[in-house]
Parts: C-alpha cells; structure tokens; sequence
C-alpha cells in the first residue's frame, strides 16, 4: 500500500502507556505518528535537562524502542540503564545519552530524534511536544503552587490544574500539522496530570485537537494514581481534560470492563491505587462513544493494556 493511502494516525502521550499502544498499532498499514511529552524532571532525563538544557529525552526514548524494528541486541544497549558505582554515569540510560549527545552534534533536539531514528529503524515519525525545555507546575485545590513533573504526586494533594512555563510554550509545527491532518488521533493511557494532560494543554496542540476533522479517542486508565487521581473515575478522568482544554477534544472512549480481581489487585494496594470505576451513565451524559472491552494482558505482572487488543479496537475505528 502507499504510504500517501494509508491513514494518517496521531498518538499523543507519555509515560508508560504510550509504547504499549504503539507496540500493537506499527504492524497495522497506517501512517504512524507520535507526540511524546518532554516534561519529565524526574531521574538521568532530570539530570541532562539541568546540565544541557535540552528537553526531557526519557519518553521520547521508550517510545523509539517501541517503534523500532532495530536487533534485539542493539535495542537492549538503546535501553541499558548504567547501575552501581557513584560515577557520573549511575542511573543513567544509555539511550538518554545518545539523544542527549545527538543533540549536541547537530544542534536541535528533534533532528537528532530523527537521526536516532533512522539508525533503529524506527516505524513512525515521533515528534516531541516542544523543542525547547519546558517545565510542568500544578495549582492544588488549596491554592499551593507545587513545580516539577516529579514533585507533583509526591504532593498527595488534590490537583485543581495543570500549567507549563516558559509561556507561551511552542509546539513543535510537525506535531500540530499531524494532528490537522490525522484521521484518527489516540489519547493515550498514562499518568493524567504528568504524562497526557502536558500535551494537550500547550495552546496550539489545544486548539489542533479541537479542531481536527480525526476522531479523537482517550484509552482510559485501568487503575488511579495515588497523588493524581485518587478516588477517579472514567468521568472524572475525562473531565479533568475538559476542565483544562474544553469540551468536544474527545469524542470516544476506550475504557477496560471487567472485574480487576486477585493478586495484582492487592499489589496495586499498596501503592493506595484501585480500579477506576467505569461509570457508563455519566459518560453517555457526557456525549461520549463508549469503546468496551477486556483490554487488559493478563500475562503480565503488573497492569497493562494488552498491545494487540487495544490496536485492533484502535485500527477497527479508521473509517476507510
């Protein structure tokens, strides 16, 4: 198929819930994009933001691992993280490194995304938010200013709004003209004030999912997030991007519908995090398509949406 025939879709995120989505979607006959958040403070992307001022490299990362068609060997060395040792190397990825260095040599962050890219063999254009280093600030329900992707859950307070800085923060053109151009855009799963809402609240991203002529569909989290959504449901979730960018941005709803039950349920205890409660009432009020399914791979440990099903539901959508 030519690549101008196939559908144009746009994945907009971070965190670890992008590359499990684009894991699944790089086998299907589309014209892949994604949009990855650079807002991270947090560990090796922390430490080459404040010594090199660049953007967060560590999202942009994963999700090249997840599009790349590279050897499995070169791969684990992109991901390799340096342990042990007080060097300045300790806690380190290899592939921050590498997106850090290409920066310096040519000079622009998101060319040497691309040249990275190219030497993996990735499947996909990626394009990060902003080109530029960008910092992430949330106003809690008590008035309190706390700064920092990091920072922000280790708050524990309810969170009333998420906001960037420098303003204004400019997009980088690419990922606004993919997202003018898609047929269908994914919202995907992530931490909600950290990982998907950076993104979307950067103007003229904003005002590009509004206005797109895509569908535009949010892959709901499975599970809350202590210090972020404690106590959320579906709604809430989809509400908190309402209240920050207005309604009509989404317009479907992929949400997991069955029980969460058994050991991995009582792991997530621990961490104060319980299933989101799928509240289909208040989401069909909302004027939402409502996707259902057992989405969710059960092979795993930990939760996550499963790369193959979720791509499937994802692919079903495109209207050809």
């Amino acid at each position: 198929m030519n690549s101008k025939k196939k559908p144009r879709v746009v994945v907009v995120g971070g965190g670890t819930g992008m590359p499990v989505l684009l894991r699944g979607l790089k086998y299907f006959p589309i014209d892949l994009s994604a949009i990855v958040t650079v807002a991270d403070d947090g560990g090796s992307s922390g430490r080459l933001r404040s010594e090199m001022e660049i953007p967060a490299p560590g999202d942009i990362r994963n999700v090249i691992a997840a599009l790349s068609e590279a050897e499995p060997m070169l791969l684990d060395l992109f991901q390799h993280r340096f342990k042990n040792g007080g060097n300045g190397l300790n806690g380190h990825s290899m592939g921050n490194l590498l997106l850090a260095a290409m920066t310096s040599l040519t000079g622009d962050f998101y060319y040497g995304i691309k040249e990275i890219s190219r030497v993996l063999n990735v499947q996909g254009r990626i394009y990060p938010i902003a080109n530029q280093n960008m910092y992430l600030h949330a106003e809690m329900d008590d008035g309190t200013v706390v700064s920092g992707e990091s920072n922000i859950p280790l708050a524990n307070k309810k969170i009333k709004r998420v906001f960037l800085s420098p303003e204004p923060v400019l997009p980088l053109p690419e990922a606004v003209k993919a997202l003018e151009n898609a047929e269908l855009v994914v919202v995907a799963p992530g931490s909600l004030y950290t990982s998907t809402l950076p993104n979307m609240i950067v103007p003229q991203i904003e005002d590009a999912l509004r206005n797109t002529k895509a569908k535009v569909v949010y892959v709901c989290n499975v599970m809350t997030q202590e210090g972020e959504t404690s106590g959320y449901t579906v709604a809430d979730h989809v509400q908190a991007i309402y209240d920050h960018i207005g309604y009509g941005c989404i317009h479907s709803i992929l949400v997991h519908n069955k029980p969460i039950i058994g050991e991995v349920r009582e792991v997530y205890a621990e961490e104060n995090a319980e299933p989101v409660i799928y509240d289909i009432d208040r989401l069909s009020k909302m004027g939402l398509e409502i996707i259902e399914g057992d989405i969710i791979d059960d092979q795993k440990k930990t939760l996550r949406h499963d790369t193959k099903k979720v791509a499937q539901l994802l692919y079903s959508l495109i209207s050809f």
